[in-house]
């Protein structure tokens, strides 16, 4: 059965979603976040959209977009197709890196306008990843910072969602502060049509960040490595999100107590340090 085409918005906003193929993550350090931006950066210059709201999460994206020229599926292409390009080259992958079809909601008042921009700033904090002010990789600073801000730098159109809140300017952001922080009701965000970051990964996920990140192409050598090393790598692998103690234990073929110990060490030097 053919797709049905996408149903215009009238207001041209549109809640944008991509998600990584099977919930895989799309971000793995800082490169690929800064990358992400860049395009997004290009895209808004060749496509002249505006860009109210956005967040980066592990494994997926929310882009709250105005297009007046409802080009919305090309603006969205590009920008999967530019970082799936990027991402494929850099960990030497092949294949889709995101679902075949990216989701989008239309955003038809202002109403639902500023509950998307406070719901997609949100998402670290539901995902348990951090505050608002201290993620790097969303709007929400952008809101308060753009006067310190290059000009090429900033890739988000804040004036017309200060403006809703004051014609004054700094008034305008204390309001959108306040406004950022009250929590959702349930029902308030069922219909944002949320993705959850995956909690964990499978034998094959966390195989592949081994010998694709840390470099390590024979992993029942770990075994074999002194104490020291080998609690060092995997220090390192539990910040791989989504592995788990037992897991690590499976695949490194090694005493989940011998795990558990590396985990105390690195918890130990933390405190100490």
């Amino acid at each position: 059965m053919p797709r049905q085409p996408r149903r215009k918005s009238h207001s041209s906003i549109y809640h944008c979603m991509l998600r990584g193929i099977n919930k895989q993550d799309i971000f793995f350090d800082k490169q690929d976040y800064l990358e992400f931006q860049n395009i997004i950066r290009k895209t808004k210059n060749n496509f002249l959209y505006k860009l109210y709201s956005y967040v980066l999460m592990p494994n997926h994206v929310h882009l709250e977009i105005k297009d007046e020229s409802q080009r919305v599926s090309q603006i969205i292409h590009s920008i999967a197709t530019s970082y799936a390009n990027y991402f494929n080259r850099k960990y030497r992958r092949v294949g889709h890196l995101f679902e075949n079809r990216f989701q989008s909601k239309n955003v038809e008042n202002t109403y639902y306008m500023l509950n998307l921009v406070r719901y997609i700033h949100q998402n670290p904090i539901k995902a348990g990843i951090s505050k608002m002010e201290k993620y790097k990789w969303s709007s929400y600073l952008e809101y308060f910072e753009e006067e310190n801000l290059k000009k090429e730098d900033g890739i988000v159109d804040t004036n017309e969602v200060l403006e809703i809140f004051s014609p004054a300017k700094e008034q305008a952001k204390k309001q959108f502060f306040q406004y950022n922080r009250k929590s959702f009701k349930f029902q308030e965000s069922a219909e944002l049509l949320e993705y959850e970051i995956k909690k964990r990964l499978t034998d094959e996920e966390v195989i592949y960040f081994i010998k694709e990140k840390l470099g390590i192409y024979n992993i029942q050598e770990i075994q074999k490595y002194n104490i020291d090393y080998r609690d060092e790598i995997i220090q390192k692998i539990r910040r791989f999100q989504g592995v788990t103690q037992p897991q690590m234990a499976r695949i490194l073929g090694i005493n989940i107590r011998m795990i558990q110990r590396a985990y105390m060490k690195e918890n130990r030097n933390k405190r100490d340090g």
